[in-house]
């Protein structure tokens, strides 16, 4: 359920439910201290969760000029030392992206919200602001040889090219052939639960 002290902002019950198995995915493989830019923070709720659970990071959020005030005032009730004020960040606004340097990127059900040509600009964006050593996890579902992974990803599909015709579950092997053209290699591949992936690439 809603935080009680939180009455008045947008919740979602799956970032509630997608925590605690990311989070797990987080710890092993964002163990040592560094900066993380979260890209799509959304409500919020995952940004606060972490960056509570893993004080050894900075975690950097973001979003979008429409989800950015949500996202600002969560962060800014969950008063969390190691979680700053999210900065307005879009991937199709190649200006707004910070310089280079963080150790790592984070982002979770987005990519099949944008088009592909949206996800392409997402990985040459990351590849530019993350240092020569670093790591990108990214949670979502994920169609492996062309096909999808279960019949309610199928009809998640159908729902997201209903609401809109450029969204879509993304094909792995694409999305990989994107991270590894800005010099990455896939580190692990991890079911999780709903039919959802945690992969995770390692630059350096």
């Amino acid at each position: 359920m809603p935080d009680p002290s939180w009455p008045s902002l947008p919740w979602s019950e799956a970032c509630e439910r997608n925590r605690e198995p990311i989070l797990a995915v987080l710890r092993e493989h964002l163990d040592t201290p560094g900066r993380v830019l979260e890209i799509g923070g959304g409500t919020g709720q995952h940004a606060v969760h972490f960056a509570a659970q893993l004080p050894h990071l900075v975690w950097q959020s973001s979003d979008r000029p429409d989800y950015l005030p949500v996202l600002a005032e969560r962060i800014r009730r969950a008063a969390v030392a190691n979680l700053p004020a999210p900065i307005e960040l879009d991937v199709e606004r190649r200006e707004q992206w910070p310089a280079p340097g963080f150790d790592a990127a984070y982002s979770a059900n987005t990519l099949h919200i944008m088009g592909w040509p949206e996800v392409e600009q997402f990985f040459a964006l990351i590849g530019a602001a993350l240092a020569p050593a670093a790591t990108l996890v990214v949670y979502g579902p994920f169609n492996y040889g062309g096909r999808f992974t279960s019949d309610s990803n199928a009809a998640f599909d159908a729902q997201l090219r209903a609401d809109h015709p450029k969204r879509g579950i993304r094909d792995f092997e694409a999305v990989d052939a994107l991270a590894r053209a800005q010099g990455f290699t896939l580190e692990a591949d991890i079911p999780m639960p709903a039919n959802n992936r945690c992969l995770v690439w390692r630059r350096g």
